[in-house]
This record gives C-alpha cells, structure tokens and sequence, in this order.
C-alpha cells in the first residue's frame, strides 16, 4: 500500500486459484493505492495505525522529527525520491523536506546536530521557516536567508544547521542550489559515480545577515543522485578524497541497480559495515533517481552542459 511512493503496508488478500487472474491482480492494486489514502488521512485523527506500525516506543525528539517530516519518498512523472535514517526510534536531528508541482521540484537535506531534543527544535524551526519563505513564494536564497535569521535571532550562532537546498526544473532537468555547509552529494551517470563538488556556504544560522547565493548544475534522463547526511559526512574544505568519500562511493557504486526505494537502506548498511571508524550514531541517506520529461530537450546537447558546475551567481 503506496501513496506516491511512500510506503504503508502489505494488503493479503488469499484467493482461488481459479480467480487469482491478471485482471483481479490489477483490481486488487487499486484497491491497495485507496486504502494507503485512506491510511493517510485517518493518521490525522487516530493514533492506531502508527501504534500499529512501530516496533518500539519512540524517543521525544525521534517524535518530533517524524511529526515534522513529510515522510520518506515521493514520486513523480520526472523523479524517485526515498530516504532512509537511523536510527528511526531515537533520531531527531536530520531535516528533510520536499515540494513538488507541475513544473519541478524542491528540496532540502540538512545534517542533524545531534539526537537530542534541543537538535530536534532547531530542525523544526529551520524547516518550519525554509516551508514558511517558500510558501510565501521567495526563491532558494530567500528560503535560506529567512531560516539563516530564524536560527540566529533564536540561538545567536550557538546552534547552527549545515544544509543544502535544490530546485530542479521538471522540463529542462536545470537544478539550483544553495548549500549551506550541505551534506555530501554524489552522481550516479551510467557506470560512473562522483562527488558533485559544491561551494559550501556558511551554515543557517551561523553568523547574522549571511548572504547566499546559487549555483547551477544539470541533471539528466537516468541520473541519480544519493545526499549522505551525517556528521562524518561532509566533504574536505580542500574538495580533496578521503577513506570516508572511498567507502561512500563503493557503496553507492554497490548499490548503482537497486531500484530507488531499497537503494538508501542498502547505502546504509554497506557504510555500517565497511566506514573507516564507524558512521555516527544518525545517518541520512536520500536517494533520486531524474527520470527527466519525453521527448527530451535539445538545451543539455546544444549548450554542451553535461552536468558541471557553474560557478556561483546571486539572485
């Protein structure tokens, strides 16, 4: 049972086998689809199906994170988004969110501080401020001003948030972005993967009246993308490789043909087991997989931009 990707459950359904036919299959989906609609909306007035679901009792600040999260995938015509976090039943600290429409998508990864409750209140108020300036229409760097102010006139540099913030257009697969001390950000293109080096910005909330700007990239038809969210995670100021960076990219690499929903757990498990020093204890994997609009537009093979980086301009 989906709902745009997001899972809720497995509906058994045992029938005949005179009636287990391709046509009670499809019906049988449909079905499925309603019902995690239905689960959906009734999580808004019970707390039955969510006790239903978990296996352990929830830490206050893993409460407060799942309460302010969209969830952990959502699809589109032109995309696969999922994510995956642990520890699940005691985080607090990770920010993700997302706001698709007709003409692309927006999105925010952010790097826990920790999986306590003061890390769980800056994440609820940087994401509440980053929703608050884009429903109000402001662009990436208004986003990211406005919640860089919430954060310093509520904790004056002493807690701040390293994110990364991406708008992607649907029709043209031009991405930007505006990172703010982000996480890590590899590419998956055909066989190949590779850390997409950003220039990092300050994080929100950091200093008063930060300024940001954005840069520009492009993704294409096939592309993915994998966010590694974790204190460890972030890349060198010198942009140079280190055992970490060796470890995430075998992982994504290992993980290059499993289908988007399953591939965050499976980075996440291959960075348990083989990480130099181990990962900390809150990790973040979010994995997109760009499926683009057909037919596809010329502008990627005209303008000879094949998903570089162009350097940082103000808006």
């Amino acid at each position: 049972m989906t709902v745009r990707g997001e899972r809720y459950g497995v509906l058994v359904v045992v029938l005949p086998s005179d009636l287990a036919t391709p046509a009670a299959t499809e019906e049988l989906a449909d079905i499925a689809e309603t019902l995690g609609h239905a689960l959906r909306v009734a999580d808004r007035h019970t707390d039955l199906y969510r006790r239903t679901r978990r296996a352990n009792a929830l830490s206050v600040p893993a409460e407060m994170q799942w309460g302010v999260l969209p969830g952990q995938a959502c699809t589109g015509p032109e995309f696969d988004l999922h994510a995956y976090w642990e520890p699940s039943y005691t985080s607090g600290g990770h920010l993700l969110d997302w706001c698709a429409t007709e003409d692309g998508l927006t999105l925010v990864v952010a790097n826990g501080t920790g999986p306590d409750a003061p890390s769980a209140l800056v994440s609820s108020l940087a994401l509440n401020a980053i929703r608050n300036a884009r429903r109000a229409g402001l662009d990436l760097v208004g986003q990211a001003t406005l919640t860089d102010q919430a954060l310093y006139g509520q904790h004056r540099g002493e807690r701040s948030l390293s994110a990364l913030l991406l708008s992607f257009a649907g029709a043209t697969g031009e991405v930007l972005v505006v990172d703010a001390g982000s996480p890590t950000v590899w590419r998956g293109r055909g066989a190949a993967v590779e850390r997409i080096d950003l220039e990092r910005q300050l994080p929100l909330g950091m200093f008063e009246d930060t300024v940001y700007v954005t840069q520009r990239l492009h993704v294409l038809p096939g592309d993915r993308l994998v966010f590694v969210a974790c204190d460890r995670g972030e890349a060198p100021p010198d942009g140079g490789d280190t055992d970490l960076d060796r470890s995430v990219r075998r992982a994504i690499e290992g993980a290059r043909r499993t289908d988007c929903a399953d591939a965050p757990r499976a980075v996440v498990r291959a960075l348990r087991e083989e990480a130099p020093g181990g990962l900390p204890d809150d990790v973040l994997v979010l994995c997109l997989d760009w499926h683009g609009r057909e037919p596809a537009g010329p502008r990627a093979d005209a303008d000879g931009d094949r998903g570089g980086l162009s350097g940082p301009s103000a808006v």
